[in-house]
């Protein structure tokens, strides 16, 4: 009986010191073209109609993918050892505009 085993290459990752302290975002605004997804990660304050994106990742839709794929594994693991993630008010939609309006025929950004 033969085993697969795939050829496992170790990698490894240098983590500066900058990009340790990480940045927080309570809002990601997400577009795509047929080469690439754009997510620009924000933040939302109580009471000021303006923000700025304080980081943009930039991915080939395989990548996208892959990464959508651990985000929905990773939350499925979170929920097993911690329960429900609750969504509260707007959240549920995903559908409202954040101060602004795309145009006639455009899909909005997903969140």
């Amino acid at each position: 009986m033969a085993v697969n085993q795939q050829n496992q290459q170790q990698v490894n990752i240098e983590l500066g010191e900058k990009e340790g302290e990480g940045i927080y975002s309570n809002l990601a605004l997400i577009s795509h073209s047929p080469a690439e997804f754009v997510i620009d990660f924000t933040r939302m304050l109580p009471g000021v109609p303006k923000t700025k994106v304080y980081a943009r990742i930039i991915m080939t839709p395989q990548h996208a993918k892959s990464f959508q794929k651990a985000m929905t594994e990773n939350i499925e693991k979170y929920e097993k050892q911690f329960g429900d993630i609750k969504m509260y008010g707007n959240q549920q939609g995903m559908g409202q505009t954040m101060g602004f309006t795309p145009p006639q025929g455009q899909q909005q950004p997903k969140q």
